[in-house]
């Protein structure tokens, strides 16, 4: 049985982390909920978006629901039929243990996303009062209101995942390895479901802004935001379901996957210890869940700290100093968990392992910033492009999009050989293989151990580009919406920031999964890790699963894309017909129907999120089960192809789909700003049309990509015993 008293363990430190990180979270709540909401013009936009927005969540849960109890009966009735026996190997049958981990992710999951979104819609319209005074105060308002979600998002991650350990661990009488099988549940269940928030959200939003912007500010000519466009609430709503509730579960997800992997990991290099005569000792596996927790107290410090003197002062250099004593604070805490818990001949080569993975971090997010900030060449490169037309503009836009692939890969690389090597060096004959991907893991739970902060700059962008909406439509004075278009501008970058470092964790992760993935196989086939852990793509019958694999992403991201392109047509259309059949909208006499546009758009990605979320379970599992029958000797190994090269195609998917969409709308805002001729200027037309190309690269397939790729893993680790014969 675990004890969680254990000092060896430090395992107290999970409860004492979550009980700091809801005082700072309540702490947060009382203080921006004690601001004023502004005039009442400002209030009717606000409520208009909560509506919306909560009106969206609501029927896009009933769905995910709906499926996800499917889902669990199908577990339920496997487990029922002793499908899953083999993961207790003393007889003790998990039956309808692994159903309910999965429902419990599925419901944290949509949880996260709840939150996200509670936060963002009430924060906004606090935020557009805010800046009606200074614009120190609307982005402390902002800041906080994305703190409040990101810290109530990575606590509840943390302790589902212990808490769900510490549970089954005493069902199973102490035996860690059904526990940690089970749990796999968990994680497949919050992949799950945020695959569906992500998904869903993106579809939602893209369709609502590329409509928005190719009718009002193309043929219409209107400004962003304007009260005219009858898009412009769904717009707004958009920005809280795609960026707001899927990035919240989107988060959720991505820690707790990568614990579970990360602790299956550690089992794997428990047991070769054991069987080469080590002793060892229950802190490999448990290290992960304790490196998290110190990582929520450094971010809930490097939050705290990040505040604005006067309206003078950088954003950016504020948000990255805040990011920095984050990342201080782990590099302190590693060092110290590390050096408690592991071996002192071993604990400072797992140290480098944890430096690595932090330095990856921020090299992804000045990666992600050259790419897609105003200030550098990509972003100019583009708007220059755009002065000769929409064809130059995009095939700029698509050629850097693939360009940003480059850096980031080589950091991917770099961080994945240095941590597997000095895994290497610290390891006994024997255990070389799994003591090296033990210091890739380790790795990628230090790049994760910041990501309440992380989240809350997510969470901070879609609250400022909301309050930039709610000042324009509620016409404030201009010294107003210049203080919300600042806090827009940098919300962008941050937005953007998040996507590089949650794909550049995935990556990091990519063999932390498919290690996980074999280790499984190897407990169901009596083998060892090392033993299995071999995918030979120059066979033919293992090469098809790796094409299978790569198609599964080309085909996902069109399926999304298109989605987008769909429900934006019908936007368009009814965008169009109000302006055609009621003249006074644009002559501001008349209002316009704000609610066609927000069920269009609440229609479109509930019908369209639906089989593209489905593709990543239907397609690994019947590949596998087919294989097993056809190709018993070689169907875990074609399976493990088919996740393989699905992750690479998806990496490089989605720096492509995310940096190059990203850079495409701020090269849209450089314009905006007065280059390049301006607003109104045959470059800014052009540029429009770059930034509704790029929109469902960014916000909808592009992110949706990483949590396909975990999907896949954590799908294939629930499914392992399918396809061993």
């Amino acid at each position: 049985m675990i004890d969680i008293l254990n000092p060896d363990y430090l395992l107290f430190m999970i409860p004492v982390a979550a009980v700091v990180a809801v005082a700072f979270a309540l702490y947060f709540y009382r203080d921006i909920f004690s601001k004023d909401t502004g005039t009442a013009d400002m209030q009717k936009i606000s409520n208009a978006i909560r509506e919306g927005a909560m009106a969206y969540l609501a029927r896009q849960y009933k769905t995910i629901g709906i499926i996800s109890v499917i889902l669990a009966a199908i577990l339920g009735i496997a487990g029922a039929f002793g499908v899953f026996d083999a993961v207790a190997p003393a007889g003790i049958s998990p039956k309808w243990t692994i159903a309910l981990a999965f429902l419990i992710g599925a419901g944290f999951s949509i949880l996260s996303g709840y939150i996200g979104m509670y936060i963002s819609v009430n924060a906004n319209i606090r935020t557009a009062s805010a800046a009606r005074r200074s614009l120190g105060e609307a982005f402390k308002c902002s800041f906080r209101g994305g703190a409040i979600s990101g810290i109530a998002v990575a606590t509840l991650s943390l302790l589902g995942v212990f808490t769900l350990v510490v549970l089954f661990n005493a069902f199973f009488d102490g035996l860690m390895m059904p526990t940690l099988e089970t749990i796999i549940g968990y994680a497949f269940g919050a992949s799950f479901a945020a695959l569906f928030a992500q998904l869903g959200g993106g579809i939602y939003t893209k369709a609502a802004d590329v409509g928005a912007d190719l009718v009002g500010k193309v043929e219409a000519g209107i400004p962003e935001d304007d009260p005219r466009n009858p898009a412009v609430i769904a717009d707004l709503v958009g920005d809280n379901v795609g960026d707001c509730a899927g990035r919240g579960a989107d988060i959720f997800e991505s820690t707790a996957a990568e614990i579970i992997g990360a602790m299956v990991i550690g089992l794997a290099a428990f047991k070769i210890l054991g069987d080469i005569g080590f002793a060892t000792d229950e802190a490999w596996y448990f290290m992960p869940l304790v490196l998290i927790a110190f990582g929520l107290i450094a971010s809930l410090v490097g939050i705290f700290i990040v505040r604005m003197k006067d309206d003078n002062t950088d954003i950016y250099r504020t948000l990255n100093l805040g990011y920095y004593v984050t990342a201080i604070l782990i590099v302190i805490s590693l060092a110290f968990v590390t050096w408690h818990m592991l071996p002192e001949d071993q604990w400072y080569f797992f140290f480098g392992c944890g430096l690595i993975g932090i330095g990856l971090g921020i090299a992804i997010i000045y990666i992600t910033q050259y790419y897609t900030a105003g200030s550098w060449r990509p972003v100019k490169q583009i708007a220059k492009a755009s002065e000769t037309g929409p064809a130059t503009n995009v095939i700029e836009g698509i050629a850097m999009g693939m360009e940003t692939t480059v850096m980031p890969v080589v950091a991917i690389v770099m961080a994945i050989i240095g941590t597997f090597t000095l895994g290497t060096l610290a390891a006994p004959t024997g255990a070389e293989f799994e003591y090296g991907l033990y210091g890739t893991a380790i790795g990628t739970i230090a790049m994760l151990a910041s990501s309440a902060f992380i989240l809350a700059e997510d969470t901070f962008g879609p609250i400022t580009d909301n309050a930039g909406g709610i000042a324009e439509m509620s016409n404030q004075p201009k010294e107003v919406r210049d203080r919300t278009d600042k806090l827009d501008s940098a919300g962008n970058t941050t937005k953007a920031l998040t996507k590089g470092y949650a794909m550049g964790s995935a990556a990091l992760a990519a063999f932390l999964l498919f290690a996980a993935y074999f280790e499984i196989v190897a407990i169901k086939s009596g083998s060892t890790l090392s033993a299995v852990f071999h995918v030979d793509i120059a066979d033919p019958l293992i090469f098809a699963g790796a094409l299978v694999g790569g198609m599964l992403v080309f085909f996902f991201a069109a399926l999304a894309i298109r989605a987008v392109g769909t429900a934006a047509g019908a936007m368009i259309e009814e965008v169009r017909r109000q302006f055609r059949e009621n003249p006074g909208i644009m002559e501001g006499t008349a209002e316009p129907s704000y609610s066609q546009c927000v069920d269009i758009a609440t229609r479109g990605a509930l019908k369209a999120m639906v089989l593209p979320a489905l593709l990543p379970i239907v397609v690994p599992v019947s590949f596998g089960i087919i294989y097993r029958f056809a190709f018993p000797e070689i169907a875990p190994m074609a399976v493990g192809a088919l996740i393989m090269v699905g992750t690479i195609v998806g990496i490089l998917m989605a720096n492509f789909l995310n940096n190059g969409g990203g850079a495409w709308d701020n090269a849209k805002k450089y314009i905006e700003e007065g280059n390049h001729g301006g607003k109104g200027s045959s470059a800014h037309a052009a540029a429009v049309v770059g930034d509704t190309i790029g929109d469902p690269f960014k916000d909808t397939a592009g992110p949706s990509i990483h949590v396909l790729v975990k999907l896949l893993s954590t799908i294939c680790l629930v499914t392992a015993v399918l396809f061993i014969a």
